[in-house]
């Protein structure tokens, strides 16, 4: 079959380690099921993946890829729960969590095994496209407005980096749920974009806000932290769920603990996470915002402009 894999490391130039060609079908396994690939989507995981952080050369090639939408041998229509390991299904229950991409091969091929518990109904209202944005990105921003950062319609919520995935699904999903979403970008095309998705003010990175939020969302760290530290009221959450741009330095712990802050990592969601977002998409009429769509065959091309951060929403391939 048709994939696009990780087949070396580089720092300087992750685009120039994948490869697309031919990789082995995958294998029956019991309480596992085989889904035919109809989109995925690329991520900053991949990007990583490519740099080669979380993987080691032993496990070379690996299929990328940790979203997808398809259907499975018996033509039912499905989105792919990315998170294997969390609860032992199709693993055993001592196996550590690990996402698609990690321990088993991923999404960005033509078809794709999980354990057939991941397999989450497709709702007909949704295009293969729109779904295959959902279980990373947009699961990653439910999960850190309505739990990590508890979110409630009327609070108001910072998003940092209006053009990242994560980050978009956040301004959409926070101003359909009725709060008040601010966001900053480098960029006035993505600043203009965040305030069609529903922000109520796009500023530039370390702009002043009218007032501070109940909560920050923040994916970017190093070049963002000064700011959503400064931002966020006193007793307010960062929500954190990756950090593209580095660690903080210095992590002003001072502010942390004087304004009684409260900072909440985020690793993708639950299963039940997913199936609600699916249903709160289908219930309001939001989308995903796709920023362009890409063959498997051209997937480099998907990942460069991933790397590049000229992306606004969501990256997808079609096999």
């Amino acid at each position: 079959m048709l994939a696009a894999y990780a087949a070396r490391f580089s720092p300087d130039d992750p685009a120039s380690a994948l490869e697309v060609g031919e990789r082995p079908e995958p294998e029956a396994r019991e309480h596992w099921s085989t889904v035919t690939v109809r989109a995925a989507s690329v991520n900053h995981h991949d990007v990583w993946s490519l740099k080669g952080v979380g993987l080691s050369e032993a496990q070379l090639p690996m299929i990328l890829g940790c979203d997808a939408a398809g259907v499975t041998d018996d033509g039912t229509e499905v989105v792919v729960h990315g998170v294997i390991g969390a609860d032992g299904h199709g693993v055993g229950p001592r196996e550590p969590r690990s996402i698609l991409s990690e321990r088993y091969p991923g999404t960005l091929a033509e078809r794709v095994a999980v354990p057939t518990a991941n397999l989450i109904p497709k709702p007909p209202e949704l295009t293969w496209e729109d779904a295959a944005c959902l279980p990373t990105a947009w699961l990653t921003a439910y999960r850190m407005l309505f739990h990590g950062a508890g979110l409630t319609p009327g609070q108001s919520v910072l998003v940092q980096g209006a053009g990242g995935g994560v980050a978009s699904a956040a301004i959409a999903l926070g101003s359909a749920a009725g709060l008040d979403v601010f966001a900053t970008s480098r960029t006035e095309a993505k600043r203009t974009a965040a305030l069609r998705m529903g922000a109520v003010a796009a500023v530039e990175p370390g702009a002043r806000l009218p007032m501070r939020v109940d909560a920050v969302i923040e994916t970017v760290g190093k070049e963002t932290w000064r700011h959503t530290i400064a931002s966020v009221k006193n007793g307010g959450t960062i929500a954190i769920a990756g950090h593209t741009t580095g660690d903080p330095d210095p992590a002003l712990l001072t502010r942390v603990f004087f304004h009684e802050l409260r900072i909440q990592g985020v690793t993708m969601g639950t299963r039940e996470d997913l199936a609600a977002l699916m249903a709160f998409l289908v219930r309001t009429g939001l989308r995903p915002t796709v920023d362009s769509v890409h063959p498997l065959s051209r997937a480099d091309d998907a990942v460069r402009r991933v790397v590049a951060g000229d992306h606004v929403g969501k990256v997808v391939v079609t096999p």
